[in-house]
């Protein structure tokens, strides 16, 4: 495996697991940004699993994480939980989402990463920050 996508991919598994790392500096955020973007080039397609307080701020994560990785999507947001923490999942293959409602207390971005050709780089990583592109 190339030394470059291990790093990615060992930066990337760093910020995976129940508890939200935070990003602390500058150079953490842009070094996770360059890891996240690297992995995704690679890939054939991804999901997108955002668990956020508002839908207004589970969309606005999505808009910014899927420019930020090379995406145009322009999204028609339907608000139906206002006021309710939701998960909204996003398939760049299909381009599209569903929301629910979401119970849980974990916030932040889960990503799916499917690839035919690079097997080392399939995986979920996160929670990545909600903020990561803002």
């Amino acid at each position: 495996m190339n030394q470059d996508i291990n790093k990615a991919l060992n930066l990337l598994k760093k910020y995976s697991g129940i508890e939200l790392k935070i990003v602390n500096y500058e150079e953490e955020k842009q070094a996770l940004q360059s890891a996240l973007k690297m992995i995704v080039s690679l890939s054939d397609h991804e999901n997108l699993g955002i668990c956020a307080s508002t839908e207004k701020e589970a969309f606005n994560t999505l808009q910014n994480y899927l420019k930020a990785l090379g995406y145009s999507f322009n999204l028609e947001k339907n608000l139906l939980f206002e006021n309710k923490a939701i998960y909204l999942k996003f398939s760049t293959e299909k381009m599209s989402y569903y929301v629910s409602d979401y119970q849980g207390e974990y916030r932040g971005v889960l990503i799916t990463i499917f690839a035919d050709l690079q097997d080392e780089i399939i995986g979920t990583y996160g929670y990545l920050p909600l903020n990561l592109f803002n």
